[in-house]
């Protein structure tokens, strides 16, 4: 008997003949349609029926590469009495003498064309899982997001197979599980119900789905309820899985298990509209005093600078280019104080901004000069005095010496870490940790921003010359 996996030599003069019609498309005079056959228990097998076109030779290759694949063969192998039946089967599957294959709840079925051209319905039963082990299937499948994603990547993980065994449910058939019903007349597996289950095992291959249907339940049906009982989940500790088990309520799930459970999750609500402008902030004023300690004008001016900065974030969220867009810098409270003063909040505010901050009102000056000139980058250039590491000395000091031609006259620099001063001058270049060049002028005492960074330390002189 061969194997699951392994092929048989064939004969090309006993392939079978194909008649031109499609066995699929027409039905023995003694056979019932798949709609017009119900369940024992009423239900009606059309409502979760699937039916898959016939599939065309399958010479020189095995039927199943999927471990599961391979199970199924082994249980009809392990099952069937004839292995000359089942020899005959599979050179009918591999002939294409099996037609259209419709899987429903506990039954395949197809009609398969005998090498005379007569042709057979034959059914494969296989039980059907009750209520009580989908309920604890959905449970061990819910809590496992990789099984999830697994499934629908069409991949039957082994661990799944194991996890539900463990909890009762055997998922793949096992021997004797495979009922045959042909209208042949045999009673055992015959040569027909033999070539189904060697095509369904090429369905299988292509989707584990399929099991899951014969087993009860279809794609469809299984993803919403895996759907239900994890927005059951989200919606907190009442009543929910993580709360009996101990959990802490709204501990989360890793990244990973979360994306992975992306298909089944309820959808986001849809993005808001764009808002034109930021809100007018509310006035505090009115006749109950405010608290002691409390300005009420700087807190009506955070307000407007939060509306305005939740304009940004929607619309750069909105924007088409969001996902390449690099995460904005996380500011320190010195740095925000800054950006707050840069906003222009008035002589109160800003004092209060300098003092929070650790500045007097003309650093605090310099630091907004700096920030409107180049953001965080032009802050650190003006309160960061740090050393470039020494290839990156070597190449910084390369490039300003090339910024002056030949024969040009070139002022006397000193190097002080990232700064090169004008001997006896007012002039300064700064370099910056992001390779760039910064034109800085002397100002009642103080280095003070004279302009925008530049890539060409030529380019900053050219700013301070300017000016001079």
């Amino acid at each position: 008997m061969t194997r699951p996996g392994e092929e048989e030599a064939m004969d090309p003069e006993q392939e079978l003949p194909r008649d031109e019609r499609d066995p699929a498309t027409e039905r023995h005079p003694d056979e019932r349609s798949p709609e017009q056959e119900r369940h024992p228990d009423g239900s009606d097998p059309a409502a979760g029926e699937r039916t898959f076109g016939a599939l065309p030779p399958a010479r020189g290759r095995a039927f199943a590469r999927s471990w599961w694949g391979q199970a199924w063969l082994k249980a009809l192998e392990d099952t069937a009495l004839d292995g000359g039946q089942l020899k005959l089967g599979r050179r009918h599957a591999r002939a294409g003498a099996v037609g259209a294959v419709s899987v429903r709840p506990g039954r395949i079925t197809a009609v398969v064309q005998d090498s005379d051209h007569t042709r057979h319905r034959s059914d494969v039963l296989l039980q059907q899982l009750g209520a009580a082990d989908w309920d604890r299937l959905l449970d061990l499948v819910a809590d496992r997001a990789g099984h999830i994603a697994a499934l629908l990547d069409r991949d039957m993980p082994p661990v799944l197979v194991e996890d539900a065994s463990a909890a009762g449910i055997e998922l793949l058939p096992g021997i004797g599980d495979l009922e045959a019903e042909c209208s042949c007349g045999a009673w055992d597996h015959c040569a027909h119900t033999a070539a189904l289950c060697y095509q369904l095992a090429r369905l299988l291959d292509q989707d584990p789905f399929v099991l899951l249907l014969l087993r009860g339940r279809g794609e469809r049906q299984l993803l919403d309820a895996l759907q239900a009982r994890s927005a059951a989940r989200a919606a907190g500790p009442a009543g929910g899985a993580g709360a009996a088990g101990g959990e802490r309520p709204g501990a989360g799930v890793p990244a990973a298990e979360a994306y992975a459970a992306r298909d089944i999750l309820p959808p986001l609500p849809a993005a808001p509209p764009p808002v034109a402008a930021p809100g007018v902030p509310p006035v505090l004023g009115g006749a109950t005093p405010p608290a002691p300690g409390v300005a009420v004008a700087a807190l009506e001016f955070l307000i407007g600078d939060a509306a305005g900065r939740a304009r940004g974030l929607l619309a750069d969220a909105l924007s088409a280019g969001h996902p390449d867009d690099p995460l904005p810098p996380v500011l320190t409270p010195a740095q925000d104080a800054v950006r707050l003063a840069a906003a222009g909040p008035g002589e109160a505010i800003s004092a209060r901004l300098a003092a929070g901050s650790g500045r007097d009102a003309r650093a605090l000056a310099l630091a907004v000069r700096a920030w409107e000139l180049g953001g965080p980058a032009g802050l650190a250039v003006l309160e960061e005095d740090w050393t470039p590491e020494p290839e990156a000395l070597a190449r910084a000091t390369g490039r300003l010496a090339a910024a002056w031609e030949d024969g040009e006259d070139r002022p006397q620099m000193r190097a002080t870490r990232n700064r090169w001063t004008v001997a006896g001058g007012g002039a300064q270049l700064r370099h910056g940790r992001d390779g760039r060049w910064w034109p800085y002028r002397r100002e009642d005492g103080q280095w003070a921003p004279a302009g925008p960074a530049t890539d060409d330390p030529a380019g900053a002189w050219a700013v301070l010359s300017a000016e001079g």
